[in-house]
Order: structure tokens, then sequence, then C-alpha cells
């Protein structure tokens, strides 16, 4: 069996080491039980280097800050498709959940697998992750996707989103009208109507998630 030279425990301990109480109650605020600093974080996952098998045995141990340790070190193309959804279904932590979508799904040799199977799950959570991978569709390779099918759906379903859903499925409607002129005008109007993150605060010099101000934005900057 696969043995490594630094046990999980040992990582876990540096972990803990690493834990900053402060940190750890505003990040416990945004749904993320630890406390440790992401960039020390990302230097221990720097050290260890890529490896899977250790990614598995972190994520085993159900500590958040382990967990994202394990999402860093994990070679996306090392695992199954039904390894990656079972993660997904077990976490605990806001940013494990965008960082398995983000670091792991949309690298994975199974991204579009994950897709059709998360799109329709009965859990939001899973919903959301769907949605996530379904944006990558629509700016990549939109070919196969009904658009106007995906408007119908954000349309009839934005609103009364749970909040992570919510988020995913207004990122696909910007999409659509950043990268596809001949809806533009229409996903601009589902966004106006809705009214969704219309009051979200944006910082100066950073792009609201408001769609039609996000639509606006971007294509501004093609243009």
């Amino acid at each position: 069996m696969w043995m490594s030279a630094v046990s999980v425990q040992e990582w876990l301990g540096e972990l803990a080491a690493l834990e900053d109480p402060k940190m750890r109650v505003v990040n416990e605020r945004h749904g993320d039980a630890h406390g440790v600093n992401l960039s020390k974080l990302r230097a221990l996952a720097k050290r260890s280097g890529m490896n899977t098998e250790l990614a598995r045995e972190l994520w085993a141990t159900d500590d958040v800050a382990g967990q994202l340790l394990a999402l860093l070190v994990a070679k996306p193309r090392e695992l199954m498709a039904d390894e990656v959804d079972r993660m997904l279904r077990s976490t605990r932590s806001n940013k494990a959940h965008d960082w398995l979508v983000n670091y792991i799904a949309k690298k994975s040799p199974h991204t579009e697998a994950l897709r059709v199977r998360w799109f329709d799950d009965a859990d939001a959570d899973a919903r959301a992750a769907g949605w996530s991978l379904t944006s990558v569709r629509v700016i990549k390779s939109p070919e196969g996707i009904d658009l106007d099918g995906l408007l119908d759906r954000i349309e009839r379903e934005l609103v009364a989103a749970p909040s992570r859903e919510q988020w995913a499925m207004n990122e696909t409607l910007a999409q659509i009208g950043i990268h596809h002129p001949e809806l533009r005008d229409r996903a601009m109007a589902i966004g106006e109507r809705l009214q969704v993150l219309a009051d979200y605060p944006t910082p100066p010099n950073c792009t609201s998630p408001f769609a039609p101000a996000w639509i606006a934005e971007m294509v501004r900057r093609q243009g």
C-alpha cells in the first residue's frame, strides 16, 4: 500500500500549527471551518507536490483545511467521476466546494459526464456545480447546448434558487450574454427583470455580479 513520506497526521499537525483563531472566526462566518492562511496552505501544497493518494487520505479525515490541501495536490485526471461526485457531496466548506469545482471538476477528463450528472440533481449544491460546468460549455464549446433552453430555465428558476445555485446560474446567464451576441438582449432583459444580485456590494474597480452590468462591462472590454 502507498505510504506518504510525510504521514497524513503530520500534514494535519502542520495545518493545525498554522491555525489563527481570529481567522477561523472570520472564515466560519463564510462557511469555512478553518483558520489557515491560504497562502501558507498553498506553500504546503507546493512542498508536497502533486499526489493523488495523499489527497485521498487527507480528504478522508473530514478536516476542512486538510480537504483544501487535498484539492491542491490531487491530479484531476486520476480521479474517477464517481469519486469526484462523492467528494462534492461530502464537502462541508464553501471554499472546498468552489475549489473542487474549479480545480478538479473543470480539469477532469470526466467534466461533461459530471455536468450532466449534476445539472438536474436533487441536491442544490450539486446543481450549482452543474451550472458552473455549464458556464464553461457556454464559453468554450456551446455546440450541442440549448442556449435558449438555458435562458428559459434561468428565467423560471433564478429568483427562487438557493444562494450557491443562484450564483452559478447567474454566471451562466451572464456568460450567455457576453459570448453569444444573438442572445445578449434577451439575457440582459432577463437580468433586468429579475434583479438578482442588483444590490450586491461591489468594491470600486470591480465588476458587479448583476448580470446586465456584468455583460455590459465585459462587452465594453471586448470592444
